[in-house]
Parts: C-alpha cells; sequence; structure tokens
C-alpha cells in the first residue's frame, strides 16, 4: 500500500483534519521503503527530510517531464542535476525551479511532437548529411 498516503490519511477531500472516517478511526500509520515508520504528517515530513536529496531529485524530474510534455531519459540527467544545483543555492524557491527548467538545454531545445525540422533542397536530394 501507500504509506505516504495513509500518513495524510486524517486530512479529507478538501484538506480539513478529521479523526475519523464513516464511523471508523482512521489509522495513519505506515513504513517508508527502507523501514522508517510513520502516523502521521509530522513524521512523513521528517522521513522525507532525511532523503531531501531523493525528493529535490524527483520532483525536478517530474516538473521538468511536465515542462517538457514527455518523460525523461538519461540524457536529461544533467540538465536535473544543474537544475537541483541552482535551487540549492537559491534556498529550494519554486520560482527558481521553473527559471532554470525555461532555461535548460531540453527545454530550449524541445521541438513540437510530429514536426520535423525544415531541409534544404540539397539535403532533400542527399548531396548533404
Amino acid at each position: 500500500m501507500d504509506p505516504i498516503g495513509f500518513a495524510l490519511e486524517n486530512f479529507d477531500g478538501i484538506g480539513v483534519w478529521r479523526n475519523n472516517d464513516s464511523g471508523s478511526r482512521i489509522d495513519p500509520s505506515g513504513q517508508m521503503f527502507e523501514g522508517t515508520l510513520l502516523n502521521g504528517p509530522a513524521s512523513l515530513r521528517k522521513a522525507v527530510m532525511n532523503h531531501a536529496d531523493a525528493f529535490v531529485e524527483t520532483f525536478t524530474e517530474n516538473i521538468l517531464a511536465y515542462g517538457l510534455g514527455r518523460v525523461l531519459d538519461y540524457r536529461d540527467m544533467p540538465a536535473v542535476r544543474l537544475i537541483d544545483r541552482a535551487a540549492a543555492q537559491k534556498n529550494y524557491r519554486f520560482s527558481t525551479f521553473i527559471l532554470e527548467i525555461v532555461r535548460s538545454a531540453p527545454f530550449q531545445m524541445r521541438t513540437a511532437e510530429g514536426h520535423e525540422p525544415q531541409r534544404t533542397k540539397a539535403e532533400t536530394a542527399g548531396l548533404q548529411p
């Protein structure tokens, strides 16, 4: 199951805290992949902070993939690391992530899906590589 979801189970669909759901007591306990026990939002925060590097990298990968409109691959990882380093220097401000994504090579070099660059007549005739 999803231990992160369990840790946040006390919040309802609009973020209001609750102790019961349909008359049953909510059990927000769970266990992370490496064995850390969770029992609510405070323990989840502590567990995430213990893995802050992995959290930031995953966040960057996901927001970059969203910005690019595609799944990332190994060629995008240098850009992810550059974005992470820039964000660290600016205290992980959200605006820094966005600005660095827009400045990144994968974002700047992306092309519209289904559109090939225009070829010259010489390239079309096979005279140039």
